[in-house]
C-alpha cells in the first residue's frame, strides 16, 4: 500500500516561510533541527488534514555565514490547498503584506508565493458569485 506523507520545499527563511502558511491556516505541527546536519525541519498541515503535509527544509548557512540560493522553486509546480472563504483568505494574506498574483476573480481559485517563490493555490470549497475588489483586481508577476 502506498501513502502520501508530505512534500518537501526549501525555504531561505523558515519564519517567513511559516507566516505565510499560517495566514492560509496551515500551521507547524513539529520540528527537527539536525545540527550535525546544519538543517531544521518543519512540518505544516491545515487543521483537521494532518495526513497531507508540507515539509519545510532550511538549510542554515555555511560557516563563513554564506547560504545556498534557491531560484524558481527547482522547477516545483505548486501547492493547492482547499479555503473556506477565498475572499477572506486572499485579504487575510493582503494584511499580512503577501502578493495575490492570480486574484480570486471568479470566486473560485487564486495563486500566491511563498517568500522563496513557491507557487500556492487556492481554492473555493463550493462557489462565491464573483465579487469586488477581486473581480477588477489584475494579475500580478507569474504564479
Amino acid at each position: 500500500m502506498t501513502k502520501y506523507l508530505h512534500t518537501m520545499i526549501r525555504v531561505a527563511d523558515l519564519d517567513a516561510a511559516i507566516r505565510t502558511f499560517a495566514l492560509i491556516g496551515v500551521t507547524e505541527l513539529h520540528r527537527m533541527d539536525n545540527d550535525r546536519g546544519r538543517f531544521t525541519l518543519v512540518f505544516l498541515a491545515a487543521a483537521g488534514d494532518e495526513g497531507a503535509q508540507v515539509e519545510l527544509t532550511y538549510n542554515w548557512p555555511a560557516e563563513d555565514g554564506s547560504s545556498e540560493v534557491y531560484t524558481g522553486g527547482r522547477n516545483f509546480g505548486h501547492l493547492a490547498y482547499r479555503v473556506d472563504n477565498i475572499y477572506e483568505t486572499c485579504a487575510a494574506l493582503m494584511a499580512g503584506g503577501v502578493t495575490i498574483h492570480r486574484p480570486p476573480r471568479d470566486g473560485h481559485m487564486a495563486f500566491v508565493r511563498t517568500p522563496d517563490g513557491i507557487s500556492i493555490e487556492l481554492l473555493q470549497d463550493g462557489a462565491l458569485p464573483p465579487a469586488e475588489p477581486w473581480i477588477s483586481m489584475p494579475n500580478v508577476g507569474s504564479w
